[in-house]
């Protein structure tokens, strides 16, 4: 009699310790099966830039970790409205967030649509347009990043400057290119 009291009172416990754990499993087996998918990705299309593969990892790792949060919240009795409500706050201010950095976002969209694109590459030279009559920036390519892509000045009064040019103005200006 004893023992069936015992395992009466613990059943609950150990089947909620039990679901808690499996979707622990479920989530880290997950998060290295697309973590694994993507790596095996960026080496079957070297053209791929790693710079879009580990933020896309990280991405994913965070989604698959904050979903099994939320699982492992409502096994142990948070409702899913309270869950809804605190998901919609947070979406809000980070709307709020969103158009106060726009900028930032937008150059490093851009970096995603250089590196995916390919208008330019490294070592090319381009010229970015400021209008007909007026001479625009212009250099060869040494380095693109997430911000910026930075320029090697070749005009003779600047020859070896580095300018720094936000990734965003290549898709609002003309470009020349010289490969």
């Amino acid at each position: 009699m004893e023992d069936l009291q015992f395992l009466t009172a613990w059943s609950e416990p150990l089947i909620r310790t039990g679901q808690v754990l499996l979707v622990m499993l479920l989530a880290w087996l997950a998060q290295r099966v697309l973590t694994r998918g993507i790596t095996r990705l960026g080496q079957r299309y070297p053209q791929l830039p790693p710079e879009l593969l580990l933020p896309l990892r990280g991405l994913l790792r965070w989604m698959i970790l904050g979903s099994a949060f939320m699982l492992v919240l409502e096994r142990f009795g948070v409702s899913a409205e309270v869950l809804w409500t605190a998901l919609t706050g947070f979406a809000a201010v980070a709307a709020v967030a969103f158009f106060a950095i726009w900028s930032v976002l937008s150059n490093m969209f851009c970096a995603v649509l250089i590196f995916s694109l390919g208008p330019f590459r490294m070592g090319d030279k381009v010229e970015v347009v400021e209008s007909a009559d007026k001479p625009g920036v212009k250099g060869r390519v040494i380095a693109i990043n997430l911000f910026y892509t930075t320029l090697e000045d070749l005009s003779e009064d600047q020859q070896g400057a580095l300018v720094q040019v936000p990734n965003s103005l290549f898709f609002q200006k003309a470009v020349r290119r010289w490969r």
